[in-house]
Formats: C-alpha cells, structure tokens, sequence
C-alpha cells in the first residue's frame, strides 16, 4: 500500500536512518520557548541612590579641604607630646582675642582682634619696662630673628597695661615690636599665669586663628629660650600646611 510500508513500524532505531533519527531526537527533546519578564528599576530608588553617592562625594571634599588643618593640630597636640614633651605648657581652653580696642603708641586705635593670621609671642607689662620686661623684649626679638625665613609668621607683641609714657630707651625696641597699649583688667580677663607667678612672669603664644595655646615657664632666660625656639619650630612646621606668612589688607597693621 502506498504512504505506509509496515516495516517501518517494527524497525529499531538503530536500523533507521541517521536523518529520520535526528528528527525523531530533536522532535522528542523539544520544549516551548519560556519568556522572563524583568522589572524596570524604580526612579525613586536611583534619585535616592544618586543624592547617597552625592552627598559621600561632598562630604569627602569637604574632608580632603579640614584634612591638613586637622592633621596639623592631631599632631601637634596628640602625637607629639607623647613622644617630646614641650617646654611650653599647652593651655586647653584656647581663649580667643577678646573684642577690645587698643591703641598704638602714637595714640591711634584698633581692634586687638586685628592681630589674628599671624603667630604671636606676647609679652605684658606696664610702660616703665622694668629688667624683666626689657629681658622679655629681647627673647622675643631674639627668637623671632633665629627662626630664619619663616621669621615673617611670626610677630613679637608687647602689651602695655597703663597710659604711662614709654622710656626713651625702650622706645627703639618698642617701635620693632607690635606695641599696644590695653586696659590692664583686659588682659588678665584673657591671659592667665601660673599659679603662684605674676602675669608679666611669661610668654604667651597665640595662633593665627587668634587662639592662646601657649604658655613659657615663668622667668625664662637665656639659657632656657632654646627650649622655646624648638616649640616655636615644631608649631610652625605642624601648621605650615595651612599658614602663611602675614595678614589680609583688612587685618594689616600699620608699623
């Protein structure tokens, strides 16, 4: 009969041709085709993903910009005294420049805030200037002259407690310092001196962000300014990252 041949019914596979049994194969194997449908990501979810990543960027610039600021202070105050102690004594406090007006020797005035950017020595006494005060002066201009070219980041400032007329012979001293006469309760409301000394007994020193933070052991001589130079090195090179020589037009001083 023709379209069918009984043969074929009882023929194992392995008689059958290589062709009909790849047909056969593929016939048997054959799956429907599956489709996955995926979900579109959600607007709000990247809007919060990218205000996440913006605001780590921003706050890792902002942190690139405080880094030498805080790593020069974490230094200083943190690492440093552990391994040398300093000659000075650290004050914890750091009070600021008070708001008070004082005057030059040729009797203009100014804001004592006007001293900040700069590093300053400061020394206190009344305008008579007696040994120790005059001792004083030449620390402070000695240890300014010794620290070389970074010299200019550093002013020695003399405070006067009283109206009194400055001694002709401290007059040249005086003009080479930053000479400035303030209210005497002024300067004990902002400078303090250990325990048991007078105020007009040390050095101080104060930061260009117009923070005290230092105060010279009572009655320093000659052969203990040494020890302050070493501390006035190890200030300036911790901050000179971030500090420069002398002030903005508006802070300037006027010689």
């Amino acid at each position: 009969m023709s379209g069918f041949n009984s043969s074929d019914a009882f023929t194992s596979p392995a008689a059958q041709p290589a062709s009909q049994r790849r047909a056969s194969e593929v016939r048997e194997g054959d799956e429907p085709l599956s489709f996955s449908i995926h979900s579109l990501p959600d607007p709000s979810q990247t809007q919060m993903q990218q205000a996440r990543s913006g605001r780590w960027k921003m706050l890792a610039v902002l942190l690139v910009c405080a880094a030498p600021v805080v790593a020069s202070y974490l230094t200083y105050y943190v690492l440093r005294p552990t391994q040398q102690r300093s000659y000075g004594e650290l004050i914890s406090s750091q009070p600021s420049l008070p708001d008070v007006k004082v005057q030059k020797l040729d009797g203009t005035s100014m804001d004592l805030r006007n001293l900040q950017g700069q590093w300053l020595l400061v020394s206190t006494s009344n305008a008579s200037c007696e040994a120790r005060c005059q001792d004083h002066l030449y620390l402070q201009r000695q240890l300014r002259e010794t620290l070389g070219r970074e010299k200019d980041r550093l002013d020695w400032v003399w405070l006067i407690n009283d109206q009194q007329a400055v001694s002709e012979k401290i007059l040249p001293a005086a003009e080479q310092a930053t000479a400035l006469r303030m209210p005497a309760a002024a300067i004990q409301d902002w400078l303090k001196p250990e325990v048991g000394h007078a105020l007009d007994e040390h050095l101080y020193v104060v930061d260009p962000q117009g923070h005290w933070m230092m105060r010279f052991p009572a009655n320093m001589d000659k052969a203990t300014a040494g020890k302050a130079k070493r501390d006035l090195e190890r200030l300036l090179r911790a901050s000179s990252s971030w500090d420069e020589a002398g002030r903005t037009a508006a802070d300037a001083i006027e010689k």
